[in-house]
């Protein structure tokens, strides 16, 4: 069952790279799960989506993601993706390819993101999970939902999102905003989502 097969344990600090992404993934899953049809049309903290552009940016990405994982290179638009009925399942089995593919044939080397974007395995890894950790919280704040990262998922993202995240990433109509000041005592999941941009 792939919702056994995504968990995992806590305890992040220093852990490999696929059981952290496995950790994300499976909180994300759980989190597109459990957005209610009525939802759809709410605002999100992630500018210019609502819940419904949101989840099919989450599923879009995630399928172009496992493809890349599985060692091929992706022939699709992820913006194409539309939100349905089938979002929940679509990205579980994103994800669960996800994590085959890094498990079978490993992090270390180079994947495609695209026919002429190439890209380190173990930087693609990072970039998921901080994807992934932050569209989950995204949608989970649009959609009036529990936060269900924990202090370990988002501290270990964050550890490896500052040294991977550079700053011409940020800024008007760039994937990330600028860093919001956080206190250095507030939860991880806050000291996250001000590192990439969002306000807790």
């Amino acid at each position: 069952m792939v919702r056994a097969r995504l968990r995992c344990s806590i305890g992040l600090r220093g852990v490999d790279d696929v059981t952290l992404l496995r950790a994300v993934l499976t909180k994300t899953a759980e989190v597109v799960d459990a957005v209610p049809a009525g939802v759809w049309d709410r605002p999100t903290p992630c500018p210019d989506f609502d819940v419904r552009a949101l989840l099919g940016h989450i599923v879009g990405w995630s399928e172009v993601f496992a493809t890349a994982a599985a060692g091929e290179v992706p022939d699709h638009d992820p913006n194409a993706a539309v939100a349905g009925p089938d979002t929940p399942s679509r990205f579980r089995a994103a994800a669960e390819r996800m994590v085959t593919g890094w498990e079978t044939l490993g992090v270390d080397r180079t994947v495609m993101l695209g026919p002429d974007r190439e890209i380190p395995g173990s930087m693609l890894v990072t970039m998921t999970a901080t994807e992934y950790l932050t569209h989950g919280w995204d949608l989970a704040t649009g959609a009036g939902l529990p936060v269900p990262y924990s202090n370990d998922e988002a501290e270990e993202t964050l550890r490896r999102a500052q040294k991977t995240l550079r700053p011409e990433f940020r800024g008007a109509g760039k994937a990330f905003g600028e860093i919001v000041v956080v206190p250095d005592d507030a939860p991880a999941i806050d000291r996250f989502i001000g590192f990439v941009g969002r306000r807790p």
